[in-house]
């Protein structure tokens, strides 16, 4: 299958009969044990795609009541549902205070602002990664300053931090990509020693752990997205939590208008104390997060479960190169699940040709993202008006700015990368080994498989 679109693959990966709510059963079953040939060759597909666990899960019986009851009250906007969900989200990852909003992308937006993030500012970051971490970054008039990877755990290498830091470096903003924990621990210690603000981009990773402190409790701040692909799916939203009550409240602040915290929505009598924005969370979408929190511990656990049998699986396979976590690492969100692809041990099959055979076989896949280091939206924002006025020409030198920035590692990795969906990850142990008897199928036909495709 070729690269498509993340959220296209999302839709394509989910498709499953109205039973797909019941996570404890699966109705996977081996279509044919007579031949061993890859479908895409002419034998029998190994999953029938129609029966993966569609996503988001919506349990009507379970569900609706409390969703029913926001919407026949008529109060629609910010109120007394909003503030259970953000304090069901607070305590559940371990956080005194958290804020929603419209989506994660503007949480990252808000939160970088209100930790003083602005022009001339440098923000270190990971170039693997979804495109709304470096635009939030831009979005206030910084730059991102890119750090490569080590592949091996799809991660910024920390190793690599201190040798970006300038003068103007003002924040590190680690993502847990994929669901996979950065390095917090080394992390954290270098922005002590520099004195830099740590904000965590924890879109795609909630209950994620490390030594047993939830992802997103390290830094200042951390974001959380509710798109419709993540693990908790609530259509669109987001949410910044932190321990820092005057951060949280210039937040809240920002979020409404630049009303002072604590005032109401809808009021027209307090002065606005800051120049700030309209991006309040409404009361039906925290109803709907209410409904998806109930699942999402276990769930957590099972793709943890999962995903673990299936690395072990994986890892015997010759070209197939597992994901390492790192040693304090206690737990995953697995959003995706990832593997590099070695194509040199399937007999030159291409990773596009890998990825076909694979989606012919009945396993939805995806190669992930390119490199954002090199995209064109970064000469385009240097090029732009306001750019310019908040720069002087030297220090938006885009040909010199590409020549600092290059991340050799992360580019083999956007070439090796696959992907599997969090939902594939929500059967059972039965599921994770059909996945593992499709990849043995390419590669034990690889050369065959490469010759058909040509």
């Amino acid at each position: 299958m070729k690269n498509a679109n993340r959220r296209d693959f999302i839709k394509k990966a989910s498709i499953l009969s109205l039973n797909a709510g019941i996570l404890s059963k699966s109705n996977f079953s081996i279509i044919s044990k007579k031949s061993n040939k890859p479908f895409i060759l002419g034998g029998v597909k190994t999953i029938n795609p129609g029966q993966w666990i569609k996503w988001p899960i919506w349990d009507a019986e379970k569900d609706e009541k409390i969703l029913l009851e926001v919407m026949r009250s008529g109060v629609w906007s910010r109120s007394k549902t909003v503030i259970q969900f953000e304090q069901a989200w607070a305590n559940l990852i371990g956080s005194k205070r958290c804020m929603t909003v419209v989506n994660g992308t503007n949480a990252l937006i808000i939160a970088l602002h209100q930790s003083q993030i602005n022009a001339g500012d440098e923000v270190i970051v990971t170039p693997y990664t979804f495109i709304a971490t470096i635009q939030s970054i831009l979005a206030n008039g910084a730059i991102p300053i890119f750090v490569d990877v080590d592949p091996s755990t799809f991660q910024m290498d920390p190793a690599k931090i201190e040798a970006k830091i300038t003068k103007r470096t003002k924040a590190i903003m680690p993502v847990h990509i994929l669901g996979l924990p950065s390095d917090m621990i080394r992390i954290m210690a270098i922005a002590k020693k520099h004195n830099l603000t740590v904000i965590e981009d924890a879109c795609q990773a909630p209950l994620a752990e490390i030594n047993h402190q939830k992802i997103g409790t390290f830094g200042k701040a951390a974001c959380f997205s509710f798109q419709n692909s993540k693990n908790i799916a609530i259509g669109e939203g987001g949410a910044i939590i932190s321990d820092d009550d005057a951060f949280m409240d210039a937040c809240y602040s920002y979020h409404n208008l630049g009303l002072p915290y604590g005032i109401a929505t809808g009021s027209v009598t307090a002065g606005s104390q800051m120049q700030a924005n309209k991006l309040r969370f409404s009361e039906y979408q925290a109803a709907i997060g209410l409904a998806q929190l109930t699942r999402l511990e276990a769930q957590t656990e099972t793709r943890n479960q999962n995903a673990n049998y299936l690395t072990s699986l994986l890892k015997t396979i010759p070209g197939i190169h597992v994901l390492r976590l790192y040693p304090e690492v206690t737990k995953a969100a697995y959003h995706l699940y990832p593997f590099r692809y070695d194509q040199s041990a399937f007999k030159g099959l291409s990773r596009a040709q890998f990825l076909q055979a694979l989606d012919a076989e009945g396993v939805p896949c995806m190669g992930g993202y390119t490199a954002l280091n090199t995209q064109p939206f970064l000469k385009q924002t240097f090029e732009s008006v306001n750019f310019k006025k908040m720069y002087h020409s030297g220090e938006l030198n885009y040909a010199t700015y590409m020549e600092q920035n290059q991340c050799p590692l992360n580019d083999t990795l956007c070439n090796e990368a696959v992907w599997f969906t969090q939902n594939m990850l929500l059967g059972t142990k039965n599921d994770m080994d059909l996945i593992f008897q499709a990849i043995q199928r390419i590669h034990t036909h690889a050369d065959e498989i490469k010759k058909k495709l040509q």
